[in-house]
């Protein structure tokens, strides 16, 4: 018996059970079922986010070419995995086929993942992994130490011959998996010693001027970058863990009349960040592509209905990669990238 048969009975009879929505902080999408009778789960970490936005639409697109119903739900915030374990269980309660997910917190999500896998949920990790990565049944997302890593090589090329005075704008102090693999890349393509490549914070590189954390908005960025230029206005390069972020800590920079002094680097890709490379308030960005993420895990959704085929991941790594490319206008020697043109046609958001 394929998976897919073994519980579209359940999903049909269960489909009402998902109007309980997930609090006040996830509105499921409503609508009857697909063709097939087949309903699918997006668990992202907010619903206001850009990226979760673009990413949202490029599963529900793929959802109606075969014939699913998507059900998108949404935590509170970056950090909130309650909001997420409530997702998680509603859907499984709906009787979802599987379930896409953007971690809040990649160990704290992990007990509403295995009930869900133990009930024969298909879980796919998107953006964000697991932790281990082996507690979902695969993994669509950029290579975020890499994305990091461009940034990285990109700043140690831009600022070759001049003392580096770095600031990092960080997500959280919860050590989350994406938080972490970016600020440790960026920090390793630029030279410095990571020591724990595993956890934020424990360099001893006197180029660190400090971290700071911004939820990854707008708001925190500029907070967080407001506090270490209180503490050290001789900051030259910035490192933030996303482009909303970038853009408050150029806010902050702005207003203190540095913005001549400092470089910004950041990951996202979209559109309002590649406007910030072309603006130059952002000197690189990586961006990633949200769309391309939503609708692979909806291809491999369709492949595990089919014949319980799993995804495989990419060569050399434990997760499958939906790529990466460093937006810039300057472009820097032995770094491959692409200028904001090409990222204004390629964005999201």
């Amino acid at each position: 018996m394929t998976p897919h048969a073994s519980k579209t009975a359940v999903a049909v009879l269960a489909l009402g059970l998902a109007a309980t929505g997930c609090g006040g902080s996830a509105a499921g999408s409503g609508g009857a079922a697909g063709g097939d009778g087949v309903l699918v789960g997006l668990v992202t970490k907010t619903d206001d986010n850009p990226f979760y936005v673009k990413m949202k639409e490029g599963a529900q697109a793929r959802a109606e070419q075969l014939g699913y119903e998507l059900r998108p739900l949404a935590g509170k915030g970056q950090s909130d995995n309650d909001s997420q374990v409530q997702a998680v269980e509603n859907l499984v309660a709906a009787g979802a086929e599987a379930i896409l997910i953007t971690p809040s917190d990649s160990k704290a999500i992990l007990p509403a993942i295995d009930k869900a896998r133990a009930k024969g949920v298909l879980v796919l990790a998107l953006d964000s992994p697991t932790d281990p990565v082996s507690a979902a049944d695969g993994t669509f997302a950029t290579d975020n130490y890499q994305a990091g890593v461009l940034i990285g090589r990109w700043a140690k090329e831009t600022f070759e011959g001049r003392q580096a005075r770095i600031a990092l704008l960080d997500l959280s102090p919860a050590q989350v998996a994406v938080d972490v693999q970016r600020d440790q890349g960026f920090l390793e393509g630029f030279g410095v010693d990571v020591k724990d490549r595993t956890r934020i914070g424990d360099e001893s590189d006197p180029r660190i001027a400090g971290h700071e954390v911004t939820d990854a908005n707008e708001e925190g960025g500029r907070t967080a970058m407001e506090k270490l230029l209180q503490k050290d206005r001789g900051i030259n390069l910035v490192y933030t863990i996303n482009e909303p972020a970038a853009a408050g800590a150029y806010e902050a920079i702005k207003a203190a009349g540095l913005q001549d002094q400092i470089t910004v680097v950041s990951v996202d890709g979209g559109c309002p960040g590649v406007r910030d490379v072309a603006g130059k308030a952002i000197g690189a960005t990586s961006m990633q592509f949200p769309i391309k993420m939503a609708s692979d895990a909806l291809d491999a959704v369709a492949a595990y209905l089919k014949d319980g085929t799993k995804p495989a991941a990419s060569a050399g790594l434990d997760f499958t990669d939906t790529g990466a490319t460093l937006i810039t206008d300057q472009p820097a020697p032995g770094v491959p990238s692409q200028d904001s043109a090409w990222g204004l046609k390629n964005c999201w958001g």
